[in-house]
């Protein structure tokens, strides 16, 4: 016999009541599905897999820095008792968040803009919040309720979709929890900043910071008659409106909780940026123009004019300017004692292979074919010293292999050692530190920069990396952030 669904959620109801628990920061009654202990254990099992995806960014001294500033500010918080973990993640994103059981991350790419100590507090701190408020475990426990009606709804209708209501927790933790938990780590992170010794002024600042950014990314937009990019750090402007009038009100506060003088650190904090890479990387390959330069794994590859480029840790993915097409390519372990082409029919696991042909590439060794199916996929795979690459290439929407093959093939056989006049060209763009001198000007030092784009463009960034959008200058004597 099936209970109907209404009484089967009724008969669960109890269980949902005794998830009940007071909130350790707000001291309000929040629906939980998790003790503490089990909140920590799935922070630890999220932070294995989030590592994988987020690499460390490889200075020392940074994250120690990072990682001594976080730890001051969450000292001061509801939840000092558990172990706070503040990592730097090698990504040029604009981004920032939290795990369940206090693991904290922080792109370098955010780094860039922030201004000062107090700054790189304020980030952190909001962090801390939303651990501290279980904002993750909140999310966590709804959606698994949503899941148990849904569950319920299934068994009684016999409509198995019903059962399909999603899990948001991994989204939420790098895209934001909404408007009133965004709003509340603010004003948790801004109590933290203040017992911390920091102003809690430098939650609004950051804020400013943001929107310049975002502004600057829909003007260049709107330009050009794109879109509008997706907001960045944490749905920004879903988070604090235009005017920021809940954000004065969260922050206020904490104000009260200021004494004596406040920690900026604006000097101490742009000496550990020296040096740090602005976009991409070193260590995870740079883009310039059509071409991808991996000075590490020592190999260049071209794609198509017009086509796009995603750099993920894990591949290197060019697509089609209307992304229905895309070509992925990845380290895909040790070189075997095998020919490739043997090593390509293993990989399709008793697949039928057409069209297989040997590669020679600039003295590399390799095998293509095409591989049949809903969608068919062009692979490749090539060896170079001791590593395998390989290459998936597909198109969306069941549209034809044959229609994107030639550039497909193209981007396969542009793979190749780098020339040594080709290694400067894998370094990254760099933030350095300068003092401005008596007659410099944005516009001078976006001349003597002597970088590629239009000197509108160059003066834009300069401003954005200095919160002198849009049209603020320096002062001789100013601290600056350049690229090199």
């Amino acid at each position: 016999m099936k209970w109907p669904a209404l009484t089967l959620a009724l008969l669960l109801a109890p269980s949902f009541l005794a998830g009940c628990a007071v909130n350790p920061a707000t001291g309000k009654t929040n629906f939980v599905m998790m003790s503490e202990q089990q909140e920590l254990d799935l922070g630890r099992r999220y932070n294995q897999e989030i590592a994988k995806q987020n690499p460390r960014y490889a200075d020392d001294q940074l994250q120690a820095y990072v990682q001594q500033v976080g730890q001051r500010v969450a000292s001061h918080s509801h939840r000092a008792n558990i172990p706070y973990q503040f990592t730097v993640v090698d990504s040029p994103d604009i981004n920032a968040f939290a795990l369940p059981g206090g693991y904290i991350y922080i792109h370098r790419g955010l780094l860039a803009y922030l201004g000062s100590e107090a700054e790189l507090a304020a980030v952190l701190g909001h962090e801390v919040g939303h651990v501290t408020a279980r904002h993750s475990v909140q999310q966590q426990s709804q959606s698994t309720a949503w899941n148990i009606l849904g569950q319920a709804v299934a068994i009684g209708t016999g409509v198995g979709a019903a059962g399909d209501l999603t899990n948001v927790l991994g989204t939420a933790f790098v895209r934001g929890y909404g408007r009133d938990m965004e709003l509340e780590a603010d004003g948790l992170g801004a109590q933290y900043l203040a017992r911390s010794g920091y102003d809690p002024q430098a939650m609004i600042e950051v804020v400013e910071v943001l929107k310049n950014q975002e502004e600057f990314a829909q003007d260049q937009a709107r330009r050009k008659g794109q879109s509008a990019p997706p907001s960045s750090y944490h749905g920004l402007f879903d988070t604090h409106p235009d005017n920021d009038k809940r954000l004065q009100q969260v922050v206020g506060p904490a104000r009260a909780l200021v004494g004596g003088n406040q920690v900026v650190n604006r000097e101490v904090f742009l000496k550990h940026l020296e040096g740090l890479p602005f976009g991409d990387s070193e260590q995870t390959g740079v883009r310039r123009g059509q071409d991808f330069y991996h000075a590490e794994l020592n190999f260049t590859l071209h794609f198509p004019n017009g086509w796009g480029l995603v750099n993920r840790p894990d591949a290197v993915i060019t697509h089609s300017p209307d992304q229905q097409a895309f070509i992925a390519l990845t380290l895909d372990g040790q070189k075997p004692a095998m020919e490739p082409a043997e090593y390509l029919r293993r990989k399709a696991r008793g697949q039928r292979l057409n069209m297989e042909e040997p590669l020679q590439l600039a003295g590399l060794q390799g095998a293509t074919a095409v591989m049949p199916g809903s969608p068919a996929r062009r692979v490749a795979v090539i060896y170079k010293d001791d590593k395998v690459y390989l290459f998936v290439g597909a198109i969306r929407n069941q549209a034809s292999l044959e229609s994107q093959d030639d550039n497909f093939m193209a981007v396969i056989r542009s793979f190749r050692p780098l020339k040594k006049e080709e290694l400067a060209l894998a370094q990254p763009l760099r933030l350095h530190v300068i003092q401005v001198k008596s007659g410099q000007t944005i516009a001078s030092l976006a001349r003597d920069s002597k970088l590629p784009g239009t000197q509108a463009d160059l003066e834009n960034r300069i401003r954005l990396l200095n919160n002198l959008y849009p049209i603020g200058e320096p002062k001789p004597g100013d601290w600056l952030k350049v690229l090199r």
